[in-house]
């Protein structure tokens, strides 16, 4: 057995998370962690077992991560209490969800299919053949980074054809889920943890959430969603009061007789206001239009903002709080872009489909161990300095105000896990500095 070495924190935090899991083999998260750290090369799990020192019990932590697999909701809610516990957060807690694909090859990988491909790159394929996660992520602003997302839990969504031809059902016990459901399922998992009871709970989704089933998942949670709107969204204004000494049988009316067209409303030159706005870390000036209409998928009235760009086109945007500022709705949907950023972090520093396993719940936990090591190496540089993180002394040609990426900080806290261990392997013993400046490049070359 290896015994791995992470600064006491971080082992702090994934010994917690460990203990949820059976204690036969709970004790193997922290060396696989570790491997995933100072793995180098393609991203495999042979090659996190490698760097962990692990490949003499090599099926052992295969069959460890089939069972992670089945456990990934109560070791995500126990990373949320971590989270809560560090950041100490104030206000309305903003959470984002969407969908995103990650390539695999072989017709053995269970739970892969064709999906739409988001970044077709210059071949402009439209489509690719892997996995497609829909994602929880919290959406976190740092006094001085800006928003960072902290990705927590993931649902697999495998289309129906793929169920039935991989027999998932069977095998896996696995059942056909669309997108929507998969994430009224985790807006559902994120209201019922006990560190977000009694906090108030903003979903920003992309346009192609805004349907009914999710909605109504949504709303069904107490949640407050922000989310683009269709140009051709079918609208209707806000029923008139009834004075309940007039009101004949049954319930008011909760959607009104007309019709509200946006392509009118946005081309209409009055009504315009301009208004500045913290967005995407930059204050920018935008000309909006806000009011009140009545959507049936949401169930009833939402807040809409048309906001006309430099170009003169006009984007449509909806909230189901009424009472919500502009400034509100818009911030929230300009920091849907921290989990896009974390999508791209995880995909281009962690490897996210080079894991080559075959098994579902094996890619399961595999995805989600990319999840939590993103969110725990966020956590470790949260309080520290840029100074600490970077040197931008060694890249003069870059632009010293950048706040250090999310690779920069992976190879500060992986620098700082050899520092210390080397520290503790010298035995206070001084070294001569010769020894101590080869240490020193070593160290660099690698992290």
């Amino acid at each position: 057995m290896a015994t791995p070495y992470l600064t006491a924190e971080v082992a702090t935090w994934i010994t917690r998370l460990a203990a949820l899991l059976d204690p036969r083999c709970a004790w193997r998260l922290l060396p696989v962690m570790t491997g995933m750290l100072f793995a180098t090369g393609r991203r495999t799990v042979s090659s996190w077992l490698r760097a962990g020192q692990l490949s003499d019990d090599y099926q052992d932590y295969y069959y460890f991560l089939a069972t992670l697999g089945r456990n990934i909701e109560w070791v995500a809610g126990l990373l949320l209490d971590i989270v809560v516990n560090v950041l100490a957060p104030s206000g309305r807690i903003v959470l984002a969800i969407d969908d995103t694909p990650s390539k695999r090859y072989g017709p053995k990988v269970e739970g892969a299919g064709i999906h739409h491909n988001p970044t077709p790159g210059p071949a402009g394929a439209p489509f690719l053949y892997g996995h497609n996660w829909v994602t929880l992520a919290w959406v976190v602003r740092h006094p001085i980074w800006g928003v960072i997302g902290l990705p927590l839990l993931a649902r697999m969504y495998v289309r129906q054809k793929d169920i039935l031809a991989q027999r998932l059902t069977l095998l896996r016990g696995v059942r056909f889920e669309t997108k929507l459901v998969l994430a009224g399922q985790l807006v559902a998992w994120a209201a019922a943890c006990p560190r977000f009871l009694g906090r108030t709970l903003w979903v920003v989704v992309d346009g192609a959430y805004a349907k009914r089933a999710f909605l109504k998942a949504a709303r069904a949670a107490r949640t407050i969603v922000v989310s683009r709107l269709r140009k051709d969204a079918a609208l209707f204004d806000v029923p008139k009061p009834v004075p309940p000494t007039r009101r004949g049988p049954g319930r008011p009316r909760t959607y009104g007789k007309k019709k509200i067209s946006l392509a009118k409303r946005a081309g209409h030159r009055r009504g315009w206001q301009s208004g500045t706005f913290v967005l995407y870390g930059v204050e920018t000036l935008k000309r909006y239009k806000t009011f009140l209409a009545t959507y049936k998928p949401a169930g009833g009235l939402i807040r809409v903002v048309l906001v006309k760009e430099d170009d003169g086109s006009w984007r449509a945007y909806f909230c189901t709080h009424v009472d919500a500022s502009v400034a509100e709705i818009l911030e929230a949907v300009a920091d849907r872009s921290a989990i896009e950023q974390a999508f791209h972090d995880l995909k281009e520093v962690h490897g996210v489909g080079q894991a080559q396993t075959r098994n579902y719940w094996t890619n399961v936990a595999v995805y989600h161990l990319n999840l939590w090591l993103h969110t725990l190496i966020e956590l470790w540089a949260w309080h520290r300095p840029a100074t600490e993180l970077v040197d931008r002394k060694e890249s003069p040609w870059d632009d010293e105000d950048r706040r250090p990426s999310h690779a920069n900080r992976r190879n500060a806290l992986r620098r700082q896990c050899l520092d210390e261990e080397y520290q503790a392997a010298a035995d206070d013993e001084a070294m001569p500095r010769k020894i101590e400046r080869l240490w020193n490049r070593m160290v660099r070359m690698v992290a």
